[in-house]
């Protein structure tokens, strides 16, 4: 499987982590299947991403 990218890039690992949870706890309220794997990663520019596997 390949990674799949969320489409913004954030300033802080702070922003890119509550995304995070969000996607964990969207999820899990409205049913909807949990990725594999949910990560932030940090670009070459310095701002914070997140990718996951479906």
């Amino acid at each position: 499987m390949k990674w799949i990218y969320w489409s913004r890039l954030y300033d802080s690992k702070f922003q890119a982590g509550c995304l995070v949870q969000r996607m964990e706890h969207d999820s899990w309220v409205f049913g909807v299947d949990v990725p594999q794997e949910i990560e932030v990663f940090r670009s070459r520019r310095g701002k914070y991403g997140v990718r996951y596997l479906p």
